[in-house]
Parts: C-alpha cells; structure tokens; sequence
C-alpha cells in the first residue's frame, strides 16, 4: 500500500511538473513569400522591403538641412540597355504650392524626368548585370529656406528594355 501511495504521489508530482512546463507559451505566426523575377529583365531593389514603408527623410536641427535617400537596385536587360522616366512631378508638398520641395531623382547617376525617357543603364551592364543606386535628393528653395510644416510626396519611376537596335 506505501508503495502504491509513493508511485500516485510520484505520478501527481510528475504531472504538475509537465502543465507547469507548458504554462508559459509563446507563439509566432509569420507570412513568407518571394517574387522570382525573369532573368532576362528586371529593375529591383536590393532591398525590396523599404518599398512598403514610407521613408522620412531626415531634418538636422542642427544645420537646418534636408537628408536624402539612397537605395541599391539590381538591373538586367538581356536585351540591352534600360531606360527610365519619372511617372509625375518628385515633389514634397505640404498643401501649399508656395513651399514645396523639389526632389532630385537619379538612377545610376542619371538624372529622370517627367515623360523623358534616359538610357540609365548601357547595353553592356543591362547584358551582364548590375547592382546601381538611386539617390534623391532635397532642393534648397529658390528663397533658400526649408519652411516648416509636414510634407508628403510620392516618387513614381517607370522603366523599359530597349529593344536591341532601337
């Protein structure tokens, strides 16, 4: 009979132990996904998770400047070269025309601009491959002062293969 009181004492003791261990619990559920692009055209970024997120571009106190952005994008045209535009004004605006900022938007040292269309990329890096920058950059007002106030602004870029020959 002890012992038989010392195995249900054991086997309680061992059951409370096992709900203690699983008392605390932590899960974690994740989406995963991937685009795999064609290897024949492709103008990506490096880092392709910035692209849903707004980017603050930085104030400094300090100096009173306006930060720029800049990003890495892989490129391939097994065509050739690659052209770009800007698909609208690269504009800051905080609801008065008076005061926007104009951006300066450049692919692989290229300078876009609305409807007008630059090779940004050769035929011979489009061919092989090639990891380029984009940078944007803040323009000083014509007054040379940045106003205050909360800005917004949207930087559209469209991009085509060019055709061989074209």
């Amino acid at each position: 009979m002890n012992r038989r009181k010392v195995v249900l004492v054991a086997l309680t003791g061992l059951l409370l132990a096992c709900t203690c261990a699983h008392a605390a619990r932590e899960e974690y559920e994740f989406e995963v996904s991937v685009s795999i692009p064609t290897s024949r055209f492709h103008v990506l970024p490096a880092d392709p998770g910035w692209l849903s997120r707004e980017q603050r571009l930085q104030w400094s106190l300090l100096n009173s400047t306006l930060g720029g952005l800049r990003k890495d994008f892989d490129v391939k045209n097994e065509g050739g070269a690659i052209e770009a535009r800007l698909d609208g004004e690269a504009v800051l605006s905080n609801g008065d025309d008076r005061h926007d900022i104009n951006l300066q938007v450049l692919f692989n040292g290229k300078e876009l601009k609305v409807g007008q269309a630059v090779e940004v990329v050769s035929s011979a890096d489009g061919r092989q491959g090639k990891r380029v920058l984009l940078e944007i950059t803040p323009q000083l007002p014509s007054d040379g002062v940045y106003k205050p106030g909360k800005y917004f602004g949207n930087v559209n870029m469209m991009f085509n293969a060019v055709l061989p020959g074209a």
